[in-house]
Order: structure tokens, then sequence, then C-alpha cells
């Protein structure tokens, strides 16, 4: 299992599909996941450091979390089957729960916890991009440029 980091999120074109890029944080392979756009959303907005006038879905989320008195402490990427992503939320005591990976890391960005991607995902849909000159940002659009979903076996919203 890796620790990952979000990278960001953008939108693949022509077809308008928000992409949540995710790289090792000690290592060199990118994950990409397709996602929804009010995912996407949800994400990028937390990144930016904006805050809705009213909380998010994701931010209720982590309020209830608190309020009954739990910590969640780990997300992990655990599986890819025929092109989508699975997720699971690791609370305190041992408990988990299945989740979106869109959704699980949109509430690990809120609450600061490490987001993990277990090895056989990364074997099957991590990429390495050339670690140039150049910085994330410009590799992630270079990346974007050179694929479509397709190339993710019809990769489904995360």
């Amino acid at each position: 299992m890796s620790e990952m980091r979000v990278v960001g999120v953008r939108v693949e074109l022509p077809a308008n599909q928000p992409i949540l890029l995710l790289r090792e944080t000690d290592g060199e392979r990118y994950l990409p996941i397709w996602i929804g756009s009010v995912e996407a959303t949800a994400i990028a907005l937390e990144q930016q450091g904006v805050k809705p006038a009213r909380p998010l879905t994701h931010d209720l989320l982590k309020d209830v979390i608190g309020a009954l008195g739990r910590r969640l402490e780990q997300v992990r990427v655990t599986d890819l089957q025929e092109g989508t992503f699975y997720a699971e939320l690791i609370f305190d005591g041992g408990v988990t729960v299945s989740a979106r990976p869109s959704d699980s890391i949109a509430l690990a960005l809120r609450t600061g916890v490490p987001v993990h991607a277990d090895e056989s995902v990364l074997a099957e849909a991590g990429l390495v991009i050339p670690d140039e000159q150049e910085d994330e940002v410009e590799k992630f659009k270079e990346f974007l440029d050179s694929v479509s979903p397709e190339d993710f076996r019809g990769a489904q919203p995360g």
C-alpha cells in the first residue's frame, strides 16, 4: 500500500469529464480517476481553501463523524474492477465503510487524513509520467492531452 497525495482535479476535453490525479508520496506513479463534477467541485474548493456559505455534503459528513465521537483515520483506494475504482473509509476502532474514491478523497482533504492506494490498483492503473524539469501542473496537462477515458477500460466515475 502506498501513501498518495492529491495533485488536483482537471477537466478532460472534449468530453468535459473531471479527472482526479493522485501521486505516490514516495514514488513516481500517478493514479488518474475519472470522477463526477459535483465531487470534482468539492475537491477543488477544499484544495483552494474556499469555504461555501453553507456546508457541502462532505463538510456535513465530517461534522456528523465528529458529532458521533468518531475519527476518520485514513482513506484507501482498494480495488479496480471493470474500470470502476473502489475505496474504503477507515475509522477509529477498525470500522470500515465502502465508499467511492471521489467522496472518500473529498472527505480526507477536509479531515486531513492520509490517502493510500493498494499496490494492486497502482500496478493496474498507475502511470509513470516522465519527471523532467516541468512542474506537476504541466505534466498533468500533457497527460490529459495524451489519454482518453477508453485508456482505462471505460472507467466509470469514482
